[in-house]
């Protein structure tokens, strides 16, 4: 694709540590075209003085400087400087959602993860990649499994102490760590150690290599009542298994958890994906505190919103893809929730009153669905013996909007 004649163009150029020596001729001979070249100085003092361009350093917020040069109006083509790969975790992939795809062409480098990878002869395809410039330390915890493989993207010099200080909290101090600073670089080195006694240092440009050595975690729904902060208002084990598996978690998808107490169900949803997103309706401030906390200590604190005010706050959220409720029921939520609820989107609704299930059972009228009644009991000392004692039964409906 020639760069000749296409109005606002936008040309990501991907240059690794290595700088000029590692690019294309291809990308040499695009840089050495351009009349204007966007990047951090650092990328910027990579070219040699036969790349005749303006240079601009990228301002801080790096966002909005780039919100204003896809504002712009020009009959040249663009150049922008990326780190390695730039449809990964890069420039290019942010261009493209911004702009279309139409208007951006990209030039890949390796990206560092390949380039890690290819260090440590690890199979790229079984690591899991995890951005810790995107999203917060804790989000590396839903990761966590014995035997498994993170290539960590790190913020800076401090990211690998970070990572090992987490990997002990949460039982993985046995954890070998291989820290690949200025990858690509001539001065690339890799420092190596284990979780629990790591005293390396590195650059701030940085991977880290985490081989996990500690209990196994299931993203299966079913985790144990007492790893959730809750003041009482928490859907038992059972119940969350079911109630989950109904809800069919799907890739990319938007849940609303409405009456969330202490947010498992949403965070035992977000924990089968790898992506969506759920927005949790909390009017109880404590439990709203609670939800974000358990969020944390789930993994998946980056992917979870906590809102106030129902039915008020439904208004203006995201439309969902699933909805569960399982608190605060009435007549005005299940029918904002149903109207705001995307075709062929599912709606969970478990009650426990006779009033809710009377409310569930005009909603099945009206809209059908399937209800379920649930009747768990547990095994507890009754004197010197055991005995079955049963649980408030549930009644759950469930329905798919045509």
């Amino acid at each position: 694709m020639s760069t000749d004649h296409v109005p606002g163009l936008f040309v990501v150029v991907g240059i690794g540590a290595d700088g000029w020596d590692g690019l294309t001729p291809a990308a040499r001979r695009e840089l050495e075209s351009a009349r204007t070249v966007y990047g951090s100085q650092r990328q910027l003092d990579l070219l040699p003085a036969s790349v005749s361009a303006t240079r601009i350093q990228w301002r801080s917020p790096m966002s909005e400087h780039l919100a204003d040069v896809t504002a712009a109006e020009t009959s040249e083509p663009v150049h922008l400087l990326a780190s390695g790969d730039p449809m990964f975790h890069g420039l290019g992939a942010s261009l493209v959602r911004t702009v279309g795809a139409n208007r951006v062409r990209v030039l890949s480098a390796p990206s560092s993860v390949s380039l890690a990878a290819s260090r440590l002869g690890w199979d790229l395809a079984s690591a899991t990649v995890v951005s810790l410039v995107t999203a917060p330390l804790e989000s590396m915890v839903g990761h966590l499994t014995d035997g498994a493989r993170l290539l960590v993207l790190s913020t800076d010099a401090s990211t690998p102490e970070a990572v090992a200080h987490l990997l002990c909290e949460y039982g993985y101090g046995g954890s070998s760590l291989a820290v690949l600073s200025d990858v690509g670089a001539p001065d690339e080195h890799i420092l190596w150690g284990n979780a629990d006694g790591w005293r390396g240092t590195s650059s701030a440009l940085n991977i880290v290599a985490v081989e996990c050595a500690g209990p196994p975690r299931s993203r299966a729904p079913g985790r144990a009542d007492d790893a959730y902060l809750n003041d009482g208002q928490l859907s038992k084990r059972p119940v969350r298994v079911l109630s989950v598996s109904v809800l069919e978690p799907a890739e990319g998808q938007c849940l609303w958890d409405i009456g969330a107490g202490s947010g498992s169900i949403g965070i035992e949803w977000l924990a089968t994906l790898r992506t969506g997103h759920v927005v949790a309706f909390e009017a109880d401030p404590q439990r709203a505190v609670n939800v974000v906390e358990n969020a944390r200590r789930h993994g998946v604190v980056d992917r979870i919103e906590v809102r106030a005010g129902v039915p008020a706050a439904l208004a203006d959220a995201p439309r969902p893809n699933s909805v569960f409720i399982g608190g605060g029921m009435s007549v005005e939520v299940l029918d904002a929730a149903w109207n705001a609820l995307l075709p062929g989107g599912r709606i969970v609704a478990n009650a426990v009153t006779i009033e809710t299930e009377r409310i569930v059972d005009q909603a099945s009228r009206r809209w059908g669905g399937d209800m379920v009644r649930i009747g768990i009991e547990y095994a507890a000392p009754l004197g010197r013996s055991t005995a079955w004692r049963p649980a408030l039964p549930i009644v759950q409906w469930t329905a798919v909007k045509p």
